[in-house]
């Protein structure tokens, strides 16, 4: 049952080119078959040299002239690691019960290979994939403070699985980026040199000039001017090769310095302006850019319609009155205003509250925060109010103090409004960091991905859909848990939510539900759309100039059509779905193990009918693509510049009467700058946003693939092609409505252009860079 075998051939004597510093060798070999030997649904290939090698691809034509292709792009390592040979498949997809007779077995020994039992280190050449808790953030070896709980497998702190290393966490105090990750999971040598050497160049820009004149220097900005030479070209000049690699030097192990040395020293670094502050250096102070970017920032995924006033939490009920709003209402009454649906709210307050005492430190003042915003004719927002609540004098909720600011227009009251915002802004850039992009986007999908290796064989149609959207996804996480999220990482070092960030992802992971980050639901959900089921999109936008809301029915009706496409060429109807039993096995790993700790919810779908599979499967794509890219590549655009996006404050908005109002009194702007992050925190954030919204060099994106022959099936081909057709009829639709006067939200005050959403189906040999647009594949920064 496991076929026949052809004879062996050996590869010789290969052609060699380089490309970008990459070396490839292509060979030519002649197989030997019996009579009849039939078409070849797999090789074998057996590494008898000392190192690694890339497989890049195979195509075998037959007798017959029949061409078969072989995507294989992976790791091939030696046989004397290994003790086995690697088996390749062709890239004909069937699914199980449609398998030919000879590749059963080699279908099923190969799954049952990738499948670890949860015990043993893994190895470098290892393919082997297994979940595990996120039991590796903390660090004790560098003291009790670094000691942090374990995510998942808990009702108190659930949280979606990881790939399993079989390491033990680092105690000594020391960062490991040689975390174990599957070989064919990894980003490319020459991508991870050139992430390490981003971020290690936006480090030294930011951070180094800034600590050699001061231990820490947890100085205060002096000025906005002072934050603006941060970009200057003096200080680009200074930072210039050799200088910049002797100080990297002195913090990078040597090994590491040695393998991005050279990328560093040919790169000429050049931090442009945050594009917030191009066009206009203080329209991020206005309320209209504040209010427009929480519809078409960086962060457009948590404002809501409020149905009922005054606003409700789950643990208290707001203290905006009335009376504090109605006046603002454009000649509107308060009730003529709730009933038009006119009235949004941004709500960061209940679940911050259990957190905020223990949150509160010196140097971090934390806010809980509720605003309300008011919907205009021109689809504008105008902030009506916003509430604060920070710790009292007692242990409990109860205790919290609670004010209620107003939009004003004097000096003073408008200074004090200014704080206020500024507030708003740092709870939204933690959730931002925490919940809409990690969790939503990195933490939810690693469990897709695990249980697509494990359950999905690579002739699986659905894998063979799913795969560019996995590329470099658990490497990417693995980092994040070595330098990001783990205990004394650059999150904590920087958001105001310090070492409970992760504690405050999982609690919010309570709320997670993977059927609402469909678009549309999530849409409906926040009263931002009303459903529709005649609607192809099925979601009708209560209005036209919401940028992320607009342009995400457009590439979620394109990703639906795709998925729905694909899965009609090979299921035919709901019980070739239901008796598929490696997606049967799939979806039963992911909701019972992957997202174990959400195994009860009824919200899970049963994945018994097509319907059920094509929702499923344009969830997964829009998440690790057109969603991440939303959350993602606009950072350095918005809070790059940390006066519009603080990350942490501070001071409070000072209260008359008290030392603090009396400082704020003398010079408010001074106030203002002293609140934000010290120059050290701010110059680290702005490195990290730098870092993570650069495009690699090896990207792929949505409507692409990495080679032109990814599937052996025309008719896959062809709908793919119309795919891309249609991504690039949303890019005329995105540039126009940019260009119209009218949509208000697409640039702002500040005149950034709205092009998160743009997907750039059309590039190839894309630069690498801050471009603030593109939909890569998958989850790969």
């Amino acid at each position: 049952m496991k076929g026949k075998l052809s004879g062996k051939a050996c590869l010789k004597k290969g052609k060699s080119s380089k490309k970008d510093g990459t070396k490839t060798t292509v060979y030519k070999i002649k197989l030997h078959v019996e009579p009849g030997f039939g078409n070849p649904g797999a090789f074998l290939i057996e590494n008898n040299h000392k190192h690694r090698f890339f497989l890049q691809s195979a195509t075998l034509v037959t007798p017959e002239n029949k061409v078969i292709h072989f995507d294989c792009r992976s790791w091939v390592y030696p046989i004397k690691d290994t003790n086995t040979s690697r088996l390749f498949f062709s890239n004909t997809c069937y699914l199980p019960s449609k398998t030919p007779a000879c590749l059963v077995e080699l279908r099923k020994e190969e799954l049952e290979s990738l499948r670890g039992d949860g015990t043993g280190e893994r190895k470098e050449w290892d393919r082997i994939y297994d979940y595990a808790l996120y039991d590796d953030l903390g660090n004790p070896g560098k003291g009790p403070d670094h000691v942090r709980p374990v995510l998942g497998g808990s009702r108190s702190r659930p949280y979606p699985r990881r790939g399993r290393t079989g390491r033990p966490a680092t105690k000594n105090g020391t960062i490991n980026l040689d975390t174990y990750v599957p070989p064919d999971e990894r980003c490319s040598p020459k991508k991870l040199s050139e992430f390490i050497a981003n971020a290690i160049q936006a480090t030294a820009y930011f951070h180094l000039p800034e600590a050699k004149s001061l231990p820490r220097d947890s100085s205060s900005f002096e000025s906005f001017g002072d934050i603006r030479d941060l970009y200057s070209n003096n200080r680009r000049q200074a930072m210039r090769g050799k200088s910049v690699t002797e100080k990297v030097k002195k913090f990078v192990p040597a090994q590491l310095f040695k393998d991005v040395t050279h990328v560093i020293e040919e790169v000429d670094i050049k931090f442009p302006l945050p594009q917030i502050i191009r066009a206009n250096q203080f329209a991020w102070k206005l309320d209209e850019e504040f209010g427009r970017q929480m519809l078409a920032g960086t962060n457009p995924t948590r404002i809501h319609c409020l149905r009922e006033f005054p606003p409700r939490g789950t643990l208290t009920e707001s203290h905006i009155e009335q009376s504090d709003i109605e006046h603002n209402l454009d000649g509107l009454s308060f009730e003529q205003a709730m009933k038009q649906w006119r009235i949004y709210v941004l709500d960061h307050h209940d679940y911050l509250l259990p957190f905020l005492r223990k949150m509160y430190s010196e140097g971090v003042r934390p806010c809980a925060s509720r605003t309300l915003l008011f919907l205009r004719n021109d689809a504008t927002l105008k902030p009506l109010a916003i509430e604060l609540s920070y710790p009292g004098s007692s242990n409990n909720v109860d205790g919290m103090k609670t004010m209620v600011l107003l939009p004003e227009k004097e000096d003073i009251p408008q200074a004090l409004w200014q704080l206020a915002k500024a507030h708003v802004a740092a709870n939204d850039s933690a959730y931002h960091q925490l919940i809409s992009h990690w969790l939503h986007t990195h933490a939810v999908v690693e469990p897709f991905i695990i249980a697509t290796r494990r359950q999905l064989s690579v002739m699986h149609p659905v894998h063979r859909l799913l795969d560019p959207h996995f590329k470099d996804t658990m490497h990417i996480n693995a980092l994040a848990r070595t330098v990001l999220i783990n205990a004394g990482g650059i999150l904590e070092k920087t958001l105001f939510t310090g070492k409970f960030s992760m504690e405050l992802s999982s609690e919010l992971y309570k709320q997670w539900r993977f059927d609402e980050q469909a678009l549309p639901s999530d849409l409906i959900k926040r009263c931002m759309a009303l459903e529709e089921s005649e609607n192809p999109r099925g979601a009708l936008m209560l209005f036209q100039d919401y940028p992320y809301g607009l342009d995400g029915l457009d590439i979620w009706l394109a990703i639906q059509t795709w998925v729905g496409d694909f899965c009609d060429i090979f299921y035919e109807d709901d019980p070739s779905v239901k008796s598929d039993t490696e997606i049967q096995a799939w979806w039963s790993e992911i909701r019972n193990v992957g997202h174990g700790d959400k195994r009860k919810e009824q919200w899970w779908c049963q994945m018994t009918t097509k319907a059920d599979l094509k929702r499923t499967l344009t969830t997964l794509v829009w998440i690790a693509s057109a969603l991440h890219a939303s959350v993602n590549f606009g950072q350095y655009s918005y809070a790059g510049y940390p006066p519009n996006r603080p990350s942490r404050c501070r001071k409070f908005v000072p209260e008359e009467g008290t030392m603090e109002f009396a400082e704020f009194l003398k010079d408010p702007d001074k106030y203002f700058l002293n609140m934000l992050s010290d120059r050290f925190e701010a110059s680290l954030g702005i490195a990290l946003m730098e870092v993570l919204s650069r495009h690699t060099s090896e990207e792929v994106y949505l409507g692409q693939r990495a080679t032109s022959e990814w599937i052996d099936n025309k008719q896959v081909k062809q709908r793919f092609e119309k795919f891309n057709k249609s991504l690039r009829e949303i890019e005329k639709q995105i540039m126009e409505r940019n260009g119209d006067p009218e949509l208000m939200n697409r640039r702002g005050p500040a005149k950034v252009p709205y092009k998160l959403l743009y997907p750039d189906a059309t590039k190839v040999d894309t630069p690498a860079g801050i471009t603030a647009k593109g939909i890569p594949n998958s989850i790969s920064i």
